[in-house]
């Protein structure tokens, strides 16, 4: 839905509930009564209504009478209205699991206020009030879990329903549908001509899943349309929090934000320019040639691409109010995704990517922004090798996961634990190129000389002993050991 609802769109809204023979089990009409508890069971009601009757948003309505659908009016007022010292919008959310799109709109019609909560349908799980379920039977409220043949029916819903399908925006001229999205760019970025009628303009994007056409005449974007195209992704309620931040500190703690930046459009037709923002943001490094001394940035931007990359790829959606994020310290860049990983952080590098929205991977794969096969973090790993730079670290705190580049340190003032992570990455990556790891090898990594190879000695040793690496056959001569990954 999009974020700001003229007044003219809202009274035809409702005047078009209005002619509704009867509720419905996505429609919910009141007067006065307002109880908040009653408000937060028929959020979730309607939510996952909306979800089993296939409409994209559900509505309960203030100031018009349940009967005949005339405007009577109400002194419910969702602005003032709190929950002890807690405004009532902020104490729904906290109090919804998971916390879905919701908004009020309060106005008037032929000289009536009327209040108007939208609220989006339930996506991937039923959505809780107070830690129950709740589901419309008819016009009427009731528990879900006494409804096991619509639970049933719900979760089948769930399951075939991605994301990306799912509606951004509904109710739309062509019009709106043009100036909503940045629809050159898609031609430009598929390397296409730009269509010479806006008739080709929408048959190729309704083609491509991006928006839908109603019954009505009039148009939807959906999901995968507005995360992808958008103009400005804040124009849609919901995703605005989806933009990527980066944000640059001042330090290497976050106490002291130097810089903040959102990257504002649609992740396919904004990708360069966030791209633009980071390379700014990231400090650069002094380094002399055979003549001249130039500047070189801190961190391959090969591996920075590919990680921003995935963090826009593989987020979760339904993590509500938090978007991806690209965070740079003094010694190193956190690149951090709403959403636990679906492959265990050790394995990144060898096992093929799981991705929770397939069509918007595809897209971005298909204009070039990521990488076709894999999930390019054995380019990442190879960069920072080949760069003499510090192994990444790959993390999943709390129901993040996260990315960290480190900045250029000798290998004398490493921590134990970024050398033996170097050593692991450094054999997983070589095993994945059918090449086991030797000490020769492990030299070239870290930029050992010939006559110092006890030092990467202890430095296999110090794996082995964490666990992270293994002799390829025990019984080889010395000279001849190889070293694969502990999962190999």
């Amino acid at each position: 839905m999009t974020t700001d609802r003229s007044l003219d769109y809202l009274v035809s809204l409702v005047n078009e509930l209005r002619k509704l023979p009867r509720e419905t089990e996505w429609v919910e009409f009141k007067v006065n009564d307002a109880e908040p508890k009653e408000t937060g069971e028929y959020l979730s009601a309607l939510s996952n209504a909306a979800a089993l009757c296939g409409k994209a948003f559900s509505y309960l309505v203030w100031g018009v009478a349940d009967g005949d659908h005339h405007l009577a009016g109400t002194t419910f007022d969702p602005g003032t209205a709190k929950v002890g010292n807690e405004e009532i919008e902020n104490w729904l959310l906290r109090l919804l699991s998971p916390r879905i799109d919701f908004n009020f709109h309060a106005f008037e019609s032929e000289g009536k206020r009327i209040v108007l909560l939208e609220i989006g349908q339930a996506f991937r799980q039923p959505v809780a009030f107070q830690a129950n379920e709740w589901i419309r039977v008819g016009s009427y409220k009731k528990k879900l879990k006494d409804y096991p043949e619509k639970e049933r029916a719900l979760w089948r819903i769930f399951e075939h329903t991605p994301f990306e399908r799912l509606i951004a925006a509904e109710g739309l001229t062509a019009d709106d549908v043009l100036k909503l999205l940045e629809y050159p760019a898609y031609f430009e970025l598929l390397g296409l001509p730009l269509p010479n009628t806006r008739d080709g303009v929408l048959a190729a994007l309704l083609d491509d899943g991006m928006i839908l056409k109603a019954e009505s005449g009039t148009w939807s974007i959906t999901n995968l349309g507005a995360v992808l195209l958008a103009k400005q992704l804040a124009a849609f309620k919901g995703l605005g929090r989806k933009a990527v931040r980066v944000i640059t500190y001042k330090g290497r703690s976050r106490v002291e934000t130097r810089h903040e930046q959102l990257g504002a459009k649609g992740y396919a037709v904004g990708f360069e320019e966030l791209m633009g923002i980071i390379s700014s943001q990231v400090p650069s490094n002094e380094v002399m040639g055979r003549a001249l001394r130039r500047s070189v940035p801190m961190y391959p931007g090969l591996a920075v691409r590919e990680l921003v990359a995935n963090a826009v790829i593989h987020q979760d959606f339904l993590v509500t109010g938090a978007g991806p994020m690209v965070e740079i310290f003094e010694d190193r860049m956190e690149v951090t995704n709403p959403g636990s990983p679906l492959v265990n952080t050790d394995r990144f590098l060898d096992t093929p990517p799981k991705s929770r929205n397939e069509a918007l991977a595809s897209f971005m794969r298909r204009v070039g922004v990521c990488e076709e096969r894999g999930s390019g973090v054995d380019k990442v790993v190879f960069q920072m090798e080949y760069n003499q730079l510090p192994a990444p670290a790959f993390e999943a705190p709390g129901d993040n996961t996260r990315a960290v580049l480190f900045a250029h340190r000798p290998l004398t003032r490493m921590f134990r634990e970024d050398r033996v992570r170097a050593t692991y990455l450094h054999a997983c990556l070589r095993y994945v190129n059918r090449d086991p790891m030797t000490n020769t090898t492990l030299r070239e990594r870290f930029g050992i000389e010939p006559q110092s190879s006890a030092m990467a000695s202890r430095l296999i040793k110090e794996a082995i002993l964490a666990g992270r690496i293994r002799l390829q056959d025990p019984d080889a001569a010395h000279k001849l050991k190889k070293y694969i990954p502990f999962w190999a």
